[in-house]
């Protein structure tokens, strides 16, 4: 494959595995992606809306001590998490921007909005 004398062969190959994984050679798939949190407790979403670029993920957590909750986004049919009970979550990735208003299933003045950019 190469020609030349070791050292050039070990640089060069060094070189290709640097190129390679370097995210100037690399599309999309180098950007980071990130996992937002929130919090569901006190009956709130914490934060209330949140900010977040397409591919990034948003993960609800339940830090009630004894109640149940659901993340319910109307506008998508109805799709909703299961039940979420203390310490559980669910997570969910949105890949397309716009603007997604959802709700806790069980108690409807629980709500929130997530805005992918």
């Amino acid at each position: 494959m190469f020609t030349g004398s070791y050292p050039l062969k070990r640089a060069l190959a060094l070189l290709a595995l640097v190129s390679f994984m370097s995210p100037a050679f690399a599309g999309d798939d180098a950007v980071a992606r990130q996992t937002v949190e929130v919090t569901i407790q006190d009956y709130r979403f914490s934060p209330a809306e949140v900010r977040i670029k397409a591919g990034d993920t948003v993960k609800w957590i339940n830090r009630e001590k004894r109640t149940s909750h659901s993340v319910l986004f109307p506008a998508e049919n109805g799709l909703e998490s299961e039940r979420l009970f203390p310490d559980e979550h669910w997570q969910r990735t949105f890949t397309k921007p716009g603007t997604y208003s959802y709700r806790c299933g069980p108690h409807e003045e629980m709500k929130g909005l997530i805005v992918v950019e």
